[in-house]
């Protein structure tokens, strides 16, 4: 777990968790608004599921793992030539670990989970959609993918020199109940990627314009990466990120990401309201990113990010109702 906070543009304390590779690379943060108040609806025009990269052969070990714990999955499986494996999280989520041998990032061990075995990062999303071609349209049109496969009801998505964390499969469910779009338990909200600068990003939004897509939202500041979101046609909302400088270490130290609670300026005045509504997490002390904290430390003084945060041209909050 790389950081701690709560959901920006909301009135009511939700934790807004982060969790990431060793090395808290973008393409490997997974976050999460972990509440039971709102179920989600599964369906078509969501992420279906998202994938990991496991080393190749350690399918076989995950299978296991799960199995010891009593994780509900699919079994071994194959698609496109690669062999995975998908999971439930107790809300409902879904996981895949699909083997990659391309995959030289690093991955988080635990007493568990050794580094020949830990995820490294994204492989991609697996998204739901009724229909094929107008998602494949923006995918290609307006954000420079190919299409690279099919494999029965699914079609793959490459971009660049594709392969890990740069793939995204689109599953043709023509059939399925489209699904809820609002924060729910059990569902995923976006799926997101990497734009590089802020200058990308605004090459994107106008990209986006020019092509007719036409909802898409400012630049906003998310304090950690400035980004836009965009409902494909499919359903799916779309992020396009860019890391702000210092990254999730902007505001902690590299080797403690993760461990402390941390609030945005217009609802630090409410700390102790907060914490008293949120169920307290004990991070253990094996969360340490001993070993992995100059990797995460990239443009990291306290000038360099107040530079970067007066030059921002990001929508940002300064002040919001809190609802207790």
């Amino acid at each position: 777990m790389i950081k701690q906070t709560v959901l920006f543009d909301g009135r009511y304390a939700h934790y807004h968790l982060y969790y990431s590779n060793a090395n808290a690379e973008p393409g490997s943060v997974m976050t999460t608004f972990p509440y039971k108040r709102v179920p989600g609806r599964p369906g078509a025009g969501q992420v279906s599921a998202s994938a990991y990269t496991v080393p190749k052969g350690s399918v076989k070990f995950w299978k296991e793992h799960l199995d010891r714990h009593k994780v509900p999955h699919s079994g071994v499986a194959e698609r496109f030539g690669q062999q995975y494996i998908r999971f439930t999280h107790p809300s409902g989520l879904q996981f895949d670990a699909i083997e990659e041998p391309r995959d030289t990032r690093v991955g988080w061990a635990t007493d568990q989970i050794k580094a020949d075995t830990a995820m490294r990062g994204f492989s991609g999303t697996v998204l739901s959609v009724r229909e094929v071609p107008e998602t494949e349209r923006f995918f290609i049109e307006a954000l420079g993918f190919k299409k690279t496969g099919t494999d029965g009801n699914l079609h793959r998505f490459e971009i660049g020199e594709g392969g890990p964390n740069r793939t995204v499969i689109l599953q043709h469910d023509p059939d399925r109940p489209s699904g809820s779009w609002t924060f729910g338990a059990g569902t995923a909200h976006h799926m997101a990627l990497d734009a590089g600068t802020d200058e990308g990003l605004e090459k994107q939004k106008a990209l986006y314009e020019e092509l007719g897509y036409t909802d898409c939202s400012e630049i906003k500041d998310r304090n950690y990466f400035h980004s836009i979101y965009c409902r494909c046609p499919g359903g799916i909302l779309v992020e396009c990120a860019a890391t702000a400088v210092g990254g999730f270490a902007r505001d902690e130290p590299a080797d403690r990401l993760g461990f402390e609670l941390l609030l945005p300026p217009w609802f630090e005045e409410k700390r102790k309201e907060i914490e008293a509504m949120l169920e307290p997490i004990t991070v253990p002390e094996s969360n340490r990113a001993e070993g992995h904290a100059e990797a995460v430390l990239k443009n990291v003084n306290k000038a360099a990010v107040e530079a970067a945060d007066k030059a921002s041209k990001g929508s940002k909050r300064e002040s919001g109702e809190f609802v207790g």
